[in-house]
């Protein structure tokens, strides 16, 4: 399935809803909660495939960023693995066509509490219609 670029988003946002687990938002929200997956265009952006835009699908490049509470170092870094599995599971049952990229290194970000990220990349086959 290519899905267009303005409706990308909510696409791979609904693909990777776990509502009793954790929450995704489509966009990069104020403040990050736990349990959360954020949804955030990569450098680069879209890159088209080639100078004909309307007959070759372009890729659209994503950093889902990953957040668990940060309670201890074992306990965290085992729900955050967990948590990468699952998403990546809920990824390859859906219908999107992509490719994962890399996966970060596991970080501690103090913004909106203290909690566990990393960062899954991905990008997806689009269309620009």
């Amino acid at each position: 399935m290519t899905v267009a670029v303005t409706t990308l988003r909510a696409t791979i946002a609904s693909a990777l809803s776990n509502p009793s687990v954790w929450q995704v938002c489509d966009h990069v929200p104020a403040s990050p909660l736990a349990n959360s997956i954020v949804i955030a265009p990569d450098d680069p952006y879209i890159s088209p495939s080639n100078n004909n835009w309307a007959t070759v699908s372009p890729m659209a490049n994503f950093i889902l960023k990953l957040y668990v509470p940060l309670l201890d170092n074992q306990g965290s870094l085992q729900a955050m693995e967990q948590f990468m599995v699952d998403a990546f599971n809920l990824l390859a049952a859906s219908s999107i066509k992509y490719k994962i990229g890399s996966v970060s290194g596991v970080s501690v970000d103090t913004t909106a509490g203290d909690l566990l990220t990393a960062d899954l990349r991905i990008s997806v086959l689009t269309s620009w219609s």
